[in-house]
């Protein structure tokens, strides 16, 4: 699918879709629960579909009550005697929270997936898993991985910084092992999205005390049945903001301030390029007349990289923003993606080290572009083209039901 997006007057207000990293920990959360879950807010995302239907394959019942309301009953635990294979769609949080869960269990479980997804390296689990007593096998620390536990409590040092998600799916697990564990994390980047992991678990009954980067847990845990509320996306929203910060009259709802997810980082962002934040009737809204090249560090929210360029690539000046080595193991290397299509619009950037330079300008130029079959990219680009000297064409641009499925609808309601 090519998407056509020009120079429009583009004006109102975007309700943002749930969050699909709170929605897929609660959805497994309630799986593994004993008793009934009721979930509101759920979004309709391809990596919420995926551990929908995961947790079915465990054995949980699910119930639809309205469009974004479901009740499940779990299992209480890991009942697999029946399942030998996960498949995990796209999602890389699946497969990094699944992964340790699967390997609770005593019989080989095989987790495989399809797309971009079997490309990404997971080393973490052949460097660490055994250790926690599971039997590893990966097809060169990629997918297909079959583990075997179940995992044991003890105590355990890991490196948490290619992803904080090898460490919540770790804190989801190990509740469950027989034994208490503690679990010291080394060089952990989002630290956030792991207390989004931690408060989560405590909605679902589950303890883990954690004091600077060593988590200490109880074993013998169970999760049990709650009713759960999932938090608007940030990450979806920060492309409006962007498009709000840009000039566009557009606001947008369904945020919460005291979110955990680390793309609320994206405000610190927007007073880093002397812009103005109000949150009103009218949605959080951003003014961006008076902005100024910023310098911000993404490397606890590297999702925010797309929009954050765009913000950039038409703020006249050079912005820095730290943390790419984080861009290298998504759905494209996200680094490189952003340089290409952004050099087809005419912007300059450069990789120096762990930072990338936008040389932003006044106006950019339509082009034809690539999503590489990346979501994030496809919505950057997305809102520079509503700002282009020209059209801009986007190929794959359905690459955004991975995490935000009605996008290109929300777009054209804006066309006022």
């Amino acid at each position: 699918m090519i998407q056509t997006i020009s120079k429009k007057k583009y004006r109102g207000t975007i309700q943002i879709p749930p969050s699909k990293s709170d929605s897929q920990r609660a959805v497994l959360c309630a799986g593994l629960a004993y008793g009934k879950s009721i979930l509101s807010n759920i979004g309709e995302s391809e990596d919420e579909l995926v551990m929908i239907a995961t947790i079915r394959s465990f054995g949980a019942r699910i119930h639809k009550l309205s469009q974004n309301t479901m009740e499940i009953r779990g299992v209480g635990g890991l009942s697999m005697n029946s399942l030998e294979k996960i498949n995990l769609g796209e999602s890389g949080l699946g497969a990094r929270l699944l992964t340790p869960i699967a390997a609770t269990s005593n019989q080989k479980v095989e987790l495989t997936g399809k797309g971009s997804l079997m490309q990404r390296n997971f080393s973490f689990f052949e460097r660490f898993l055994p250790d926690m007593g599971v039997t590893v096998k990966s097809t060169e620390n990629k997918l297909p991985i079959a583990v075997q536990g179940p995992i044991q409590g003890g105590n355990y040092l890991v490196d948490g910084s290619d992803s904080s998600q090898y460490i919540s799916g770790l804190l989801m697990a190990l509740p469950m092992a027989g034994d208490k564990s503690e679990l010291t994390v080394e060089k952990l980047v989002s630290g956030p999205y792991v207390q989004m992991t931690l408060n989560t678990l405590k909605q679902f009954g589950v303890t883990v005390v954690s004091r600077d980067q060593t988590y200490f847990i109880k074993g013998d845990q169970y999760y049990n049945g709650t009713n759960y509320a999932i938090d608007g996306d940030w990450s979806s929203a920060s492309y409006w903001l962007v498009a709000s910060a840009l000039g566009l009259k557009i606001g947008v709802k369904g945020l919460s301030m005291s979110s955990l997810q680390a793309d609320k980082a994206i405000l610190d962002a927007f007073l880093a390029a002397d812009c103005r934040i109000t949150n009103g009737d009218d949605g959080l809204i951003i003014d961006g007349n008076n902005r100024a090249p910023f310098e911000f560090d993404a490397t606890d929210c590297p999702d925010l990289f797309p929009a954050l360029v765009t913000l950039a690539s038409l703020t006249p000046g050079i912005s820095k923003i730290n943390g790419t080595y984080r861009l290298r193991n998504k759905e494209s290397d996200r680094g490189l993606s952003l340089k290409t299509e952004f050099d087809k619009l005419g912007v300059r950037i450069e990789l120096v080290d762990n930072e990338m330079h936008v040389f932003g300008q006044e106006k950019i130029r339509g082009a034809h572009c690539a999503s590489h079959h990346d979501h994030r990219i496809a919505m950057c680009l997305a809102i520079a083209g509503m700002f282009c000297e020209g059209e801009l064409h986007i190929e794959n641009a359905e690459a955004v039901a991975k995490s935000y499925p009605r996008f290109w609808d929300d777009l054209n309601k804006l066309i006022s």
